[in-house]
């Protein structure tokens, strides 16, 4: 039987990187978007949050991903994750499609987290995100007991990658260096985090959905080892061939600034990540996929500086 794998939220960073590796694959691939990104395959347009459009965006697939994101708004979160959950699963009960869910791990809780943390940890999140977050899981873990989808979850850790506009190794850092001023960030100065780069899990997702023992389960998506943020711009400053310093937020300051930027304001019930150890295991996997290739740093900085550039000049 002859593979469609549709990929919502294509538009997106993850989204992205999932339709590149589907046709690194060779794979027969539909982009689903608000926004067309794609000229090279066949692309649709949907509103997830309309049961109908839900139910023509994925129809004729074998495999459907759902990577869409919403904007960072914990009333958004709470209100729309559900019903596009929903309205996907109903979707590909009746195309008889497989769901693959780009999940968060906002819904491990309470903090700190255990050092590392895995797929087992407690999930009692304390923030309106989390809870958005887990609720929405929920709705396919529950459905995926029942027997009632073929389906499988794969969490990501913060990441950074070409497109992701939303990474702290973005929003105030690489956007500032790019300009030629000093990076920004909110983290603890010292406190070592795992982040994802966006092409690996582009790959990572599209590794479980072609292998049939990894559906029912929750998968962590690779990570690179525990990093500083100044690490990290060890990274940037060698790509861009400068001394750039990094000046970190405090958090008095942080909240003041909030006020007058929504993003931080959102940001402020998730700062427990940044302030104390937060380093995801993804060893499941590594066990499923042994010879899953992770991008080095150096690279990942590298080619998510080259895209940004790039994206500068057009």
């Amino acid at each position: 039987m002859s593979q469609t794998h549709i990929v919502l939220g294509a538009s997106g960073a993850v989204g992205t990187a999932v339709v590149q590796a589907l046709q690194d694959r060779q794979l027969n691939v539909i982009a689903v978007a608000r926004r067309k990104k794609w000229t090279d395959i066949p692309c649709r347009n949907a509103d997830l949050l309309a049961p109908e459009q839900a139910m023509a965006a994925v129809q004729g697939a074998t495999h459907v991903y759902l990577c869409v994101g919403l904007p960072y708004d914990k009333t958004v979160w709470k209100r729309d994750f559900p019903l596009i959950m929903s309205n996907v699963m109903a979707a590909c009960k009746v195309a008889r499609a497989q769901l693959i869910y780009l999940d968060n791990i906002y819904m491990y809780g309470p903090a700190p987290l255990a050092i590392p943390f895995d797929e087992t940890h407690p999930q009692r999140p304390s923030t309106a995100k989390g809870k958005a977050r887990k609720k929405t899981t929920d709705l396919l873990l529950t459905a995926i007991e029942k027997g009632e989808i073929k389906a499988l979850v794969g969490r990501a850790a913060d990441f950074y990658g070409p497109g992701a506009v939303n990474s702290p190794f973005y929003m105030s850092f690489l956007e500032r260096m790019l300009q030629g001023k000093s990076p920004q960030s909110i983290a603890i100065p010292g406190v070592k985090h795992t982040y994802a780069y966006v092409p690996d899990l582009g790959r990572a997702l599209v590794a479980l959905a072609l292998e049939d023992t990894a559906y029912g389960q929750v998968w962590h998506l690779p990570v690179g080892d525990p990093i500083t943020v100044k690490e990290m711009l060890a990274f940037f400053n060698q790509t861009f061939g400068q001394h750039f310093t990094v000046s970190f937020l405090p958090p008095m300051m942080r909240k003041f600034v909030s006020l007058f930027t929504p993003v931080l304001k959102e940001v402020g019930e998730m700062m427990y990540q940044y302030e104390t150890e937060y380093v995801m295991s993804f060893e499941k996997f590594q066990r499923q996929f042994p010879d899953f290739e992770l991008t080095p740093y150096q690279e990942g900085v590298e080619e998510t500086i080259a895209y940004f550039r790039d994206l500068q000049t057009h």
